[in-house]
């Protein structure tokens, strides 16, 4: 049974825009923070940004900030990330996750998984 599915990433230019998405199955979603994450090659997993449930608070990555966006659609079990500016260390797979417990930065915190999707952003 797949709990989340991450929309197509692709290849933009720097500086460009491409918006991800998440369909989540309901017992995944519901009550619960959601997380992108991204792995770089030779790199480990990052976070990236979470939304909170109930306030619908975010946190996002430093390098991230005023350019990410997190969102969710409660009523459509789907997560968004709104990425703008993109710059070529931006380059990796990203993960859509369902947070159980712990800090929201950490990848043990989460326990369902995206498959992932690429994004490559050229120079």
């Amino acid at each position: 049974q797949v709990e989340l599915v991450e929309s197509r990433g692709g290849l933009v230019q720097t500086g460009g825009s491409l918006r991800l998405s998440c369909a989540a199955s309901r017992r995944t979603f519901s009550s619960r923070a959601m997380g992108w994450f991204r792995q770089a090659p030779g790199k480990e997993r990052e976070f990236v940004a979470t939304i909170t449930w109930d306030d619908g608070k975010t946190y996002y990555l430093d390098s991230v900030k005023g350019r990410f966006t997190i969102s969710r659609d409660n009523a459509k079990n789907t997560v968004y990330l709104q990425m703008n500016s993109l710059k070529p260390e931006d380059t990796a797979v990203y993960y859509c996750a369902a947070h159980l417990a712990g800090p929201y930065s950490t990848v043990g915190s989460y326990d369902f998984w995206g498959q992932g999707t690429q994004v490559t952003v050229s120079s």
